[in-house]
């Protein structure tokens, strides 16, 4: 008997010796597996960073530069006669880019993971923003277009969080379901609900360039998740026949929207603002008149300061300075696509690509209308043109498309 007890003894001392062991052998694979991942994290921030993060980081620093420099030339004149400071616009945008500054930064460092986590609310969010203007005693109407929100002494724009927002969630929503895109219902429908609910709010707004911003946005990145080409071309066909039917229903719309097509015979009416443009444009020659020193400005541009910041650059800064202009865009937007493609994940892909098709076609879209090859919009020139909403939302893609680059390839 007292051999047995002794057996149990032994084997149950085995037994407990084994289990510790266990538990040993399986702290130290923990404890290893977490050094390997903190050395791979170390590695990868030790690691060169790619060109294109330099690239976008130098690009957008110089274009808000630029932008700040250009809203004090473009609005200190008219600000002075209309009995305010002259360095109003100036400040306020000096504050915005401070605050852009911190929310690219904010942007370039949060984790995809948590991003896309968080991307399934934003829509729902940003459809929030978009309707608030309608409140009264917070909403505001500019320029005919009622999609403002007054916050203090500022002016928020909600639709332009709404563009970054849709393609944050349609990032993460077309990743989820890579498989089901051929399927209509349980592919495309979820991502273009969101979509047509932002452009219709956006035509009860009357606001026609973040419909269509909103709308390009909402095709592009559809089409370089792999979508069916044949329903987004019919998508755009149908979107731009009901958007003809709009015009047609509001004579002093399609008046505006159309005028691009005869600006000279226009020029005392719609058109009016397109060829002051051109008039200041023109006086820009090969070198500009310098900066500060353009006529434009001096309330012959309506809105010198925003939409048409375009032609006060061109006035002042000459053929030299548009071509530099157009080539830190071009570089921007390439890089943004270079950026999506090296990308392993298919998140950061849709998600670098989606912002480089809304700046080329925000920007096309601007830059047409003071050019008077397309119709004015209402669009600003992004990180140039003067508007807290839209320098910020911009310099948050800009840390966003960092963001992306600096991923492990």
């Amino acid at each position: 008997m007292t051999a047995a007890v002794s057996r149990s003894r032994r084997g149950g001392n085995s037994i407990a010796d084994r289990r510790r062991q266990a538990l040993v052998q399986a702290q130290r694979r923990r404890r290893s597996g977490s050094s390997r991942r903190t050395r791979l994290r170390e590695d990868v921030s030790r690691a060169p960073k790619p060109l294109g993060l330099y690239v976008i980081a130098a690009v957008t620093v110089t274009l808000v530069l630029l932008g700040i420099v250009m809203v004090l030339s473009a609005s200190s004149i008219v600000s002075f006669h209309n009995g305010r400071s002259p360095w109003r616009y100036f400040g306020k945008q000096l504050m915005w880019a401070s605050i852009g500054s911190v929310v690219m930064f904010v942007a370039y460092r949060l984790r995809l993971s948590y991003l896309s986590t968080i991307a399934r609310i934003l829509p729902g969010v940003g459809l929030a923003m978009m309707l608030l203007p309608f409140v009264p005693g917070i909403g505001r109407s500019v320029n005919g277009a009622h999609a403002w929100l007054v916050v203090g002494p500022f002016n928020v724009q909600p639709a332009e969080f709404m563009k970054l927002f849709l393609i944050v969630y349609g990032a993460d929503l077309l990743t989820r379901r890579e498989k089901n895109l051929a399927d209509w219902k349980a592919g495309l429908l979820p991502y273009l609900k969101w979509v047509g609910a932002a452009v219709f709010i956006a035509v009860v707004q009357s606001d026609i360039g973040t419909c269509v911003v909103i709308g390009a946005i909402g095709l592009s990145v559809l089409f370089l998740a792999g979508a069916p080409v044949k329903p987004l071309l019919g998508l755009s066909v149908v979107g731009g026949i009901l958007g003809f039917l709009y015009l047609l229903t509001d004579a002093d719309k399609m008046a505006r929207f159309t005028s691009f097509l005869d600006i000279r015979g226009t020029r005392e009416a719609d058109g009016y603002q397109v060829y002051q443009a051109w008039i200041s444009i023109s006086n820009g020659g090969l070198t500009g008149t310098g900066i500060g020193a353009g006529t434009g400005k001096w309330g012959y541009v309506p809105l010198a300061h925003s939409d048409f910041i375009f032609s006060i650059l061109a006035e002042e800064m000459g053929l030299l300075g548009v071509v530099g202009v157009l080539t830190l865009f071009a570089f921007l937007i390439y890089f943004a696509f270079q950026v999506a493609i090296s990308c392993r994940e298919r998140f950061g892909y849709l998600l670098a690509a989606g912002i480089g098709c809304w700046l080329l076609v925000q920007t096309a879209i601007n830059i047409g209308g003071v050019l008077g090859i397309m119709p004015v919009t209402g669009l600003t020139l992004p990180f140039i043109s003067f508007g807290g909403s839209s320098l910020v939302v911009s310099m948050a893609a800009a840390g966003l498309l960092m963001n992306v680059a600096r991923r492990p390839r």
